[in-house]
């Protein structure tokens, strides 16, 4: 793999002549004569001083702060002058408020310089946790190799996370691994595909195709909305009253748009997300910077479309939302969640993997939450893989959702120790939109006309100016009256003036 040079991928990355360096001379820490030489080694060969540089370009007309690693400089290792110039920098961007990309390439530490350059990681980790904890964001691409400390450290810290095609990502370097045990690295571990697989890298992209990655991601992030006023009046669409069972057989259809379609048809940019960042992924949901209209959001959607028998939503889909969640507070983004999914995994992995943890951390964590709130109930709303993503500001459902404990074959199982109950059940346990209406659990229902798998496109239109609508009304409410009215709604379910 041709490496490019730090110059080289910044001429392809930020704007032509955009880049402002804010380096300094860097500070001498020279431990004796032979490391003196290699580093005017390094200096003469490259051009550089150090193995890293910083500054401000315009990436698309948006000023970015940028942390760039030159590996031809001692393997782009950092010492303590280069982390002295990353912390800098990070300092910088943060007290003037700019998005932070960084762009690491490096073997780790360096070596020569010992513990003290180890200990770099500890303070670069503490600049960038301070940039994130002023809700800026921070998008990272790995670049080819990186790897021990660096990785260990600011690598892996990204809001975002993006990585080079074929690139070798990984904590140990195989080099030292083949030394302490003599035996060649597993093939095929550390590379940035297999991250991706395991959830750990959002994409794959390559070095041109990185300006329109953190320009998208900006623009979801950081661009204000441009109208916050109501865009229909919803409340005037009319709800015909159908049989919880005819709702039920309609979100089974395997035409009925989802959350992917609902995406297509609706959002104004997508920018997909993947994993929870600690090894595990689940197609069963989708996380999702999003635009609907001009109101971003970090979305989590349940894809019944990739939830199978074989592949049900686990426990891995429920950690990958609470992803989600941080990131919609660390952002201060809105968040929206989509329900749709037959139920999640009945399995002896899902309850080794703390399957009924995670749903109760999802609901803390949602209940908890300071940012501005959305769940909707697009289909199927069955158990606890529900119920995780439902506790919101506001509730939205479509008029042929529903939300029960069990499906009603086994709502029927239980109490007639039969499934040919299911429809009685269905109507008696008040799973259909307009009874979680009436109960003061759902505050809009989203009309079909008659069905969702008749009228796609419509359908999700309906769904799309919703959405709009309430997050805009969201994001001009008093934070604290706002959570303070999330816990009252949920106080008062069961109660006979929940309607009221």
């Amino acid at each position: 793999m041709t490496r490019m040079t730090a110059h080289e991928l910044l001429d392809i990355v930020v704007d032509t002549d955009s880049f402002d360096s804010w380096d300094t001379p860097a500070v001498e820490y020279v431990v004796d004569e032979t490391y003196a030489e290699e580093l005017a080694a390094a200096r003469e060969k490259t051009g550089l001083d150090e193995s890293v540089i910083t500054g401000s370009a315009t990436i698309r007309g948006r000023r970015v702060a940028i942390l760039v690693c030159e590996f031809s400089f001692l393997a782009g290792s950092i010492g303590v002058a280069a982390g002295e110039r990353l912390v800098t920098a990070v300092h910088r961007a943060t007290a003037e408020r700019l998005p932070l990309l960084a762009l690491p390439t490096s073997g780790g530490t360096r070596m020569q310089e010992g513990t003290v350059a180890f200990l770099q990681m500890v303070k670069i980790t503490a600049s960038i946790t301070a940039h994130k904890a002023a809700h800026l964001p921070y998008i990272v691409y790995l670049r080819n190799p990186t790897t021990g400390g660096v990785f260990a450290s600011w690598g892996s810290l990204g809001h975002v996370t993006v990585a080079e095609p074929g690139a070798l990502i990984g904590f140990l370097g195989p080099r030292v691994y083949e030394a302490l045990y003599d035996a060649e690295f597993p093939a095929g571990v550390q590379t940035s595909e297999n991250l991706q697989a395991h959830g750990l890298v959002d994409a794959i992209r390559a070095p041109e195709q990185l300006a329109e990655i953190v320009d998208r991601a900006l623009r979801i992030i950081s661009d204000p909305p441009s109208c916050r006023a109501r865009t229909s009046h919803t409340s005037e669409w009319k709800i015909d009253d159908v049989p919880a069972w005819t709702s039920v057989l309609a979100s089974r259809r395997t035409d009925r748009p989802g959350v992917r379609e609902l995406l297509f048809n609706t959002a104004a940019d997508v920018l997909p997300l993947n994993g929870t960042g600690q090894g595990e992924a689940d197609p069963g949901l989708i996380l999702a910077l999003v635009r609907f209209g001009d109101m971003p959001c970090v979305l989590l959607g349940q894809d019944r479309r990739t939830q199978t028998a074989t592949t049900p939503l686990g426990p891995a889909a429920l950690r990958e939302a609470r992803r989600g969640m941080r990131l919609a507070q660390d952002l201060e983004l809105p968040l929206v969640t989509v329900i749709d999914t037959a139920g999640a995994a009945l399995s002896k992995e899902a309850e080794e993997g703390g399957l009924a943890g995670e749903i109760a951390r999802c609901i803390a964590d949602m209940v908890d939450l300071d940012t501005p709130t959305v769940s909707l109930l697009l289909g199927q709303g069955t158990g606890g893989g529900a119920l995780a993503l439902v506790p919101a500001d506001r509730v939205l459902a479509a008029q042929h959702a529903w939300l029960s404990p069990l499906p009603p074959e086994g709502a029927s199982a239980i109490v007639h120790r039969d499934i040919a109950h299911a429809a009685d059940m269905a109507t008696k346990q008040g799973v259909r939109s307009l009874d979680l209406f009436d109960a003061g659990i759902v505050d809009l229902v989203i009309p079909e006309l008659p069905d969702a798998a008749e009228e796609s496109q419509q359908f999700c239109d309906r769904v799309g100016v919703a959405l709009h609508r309430e997050l805009a009304d969201l994001v001009g409410q008093d934070p604290e009256m706002r959570r303070i009215t999330r816990e009252k709604r949920f106080n008062r379910i069961g109660c006979t003036s929940a309607t009221t």
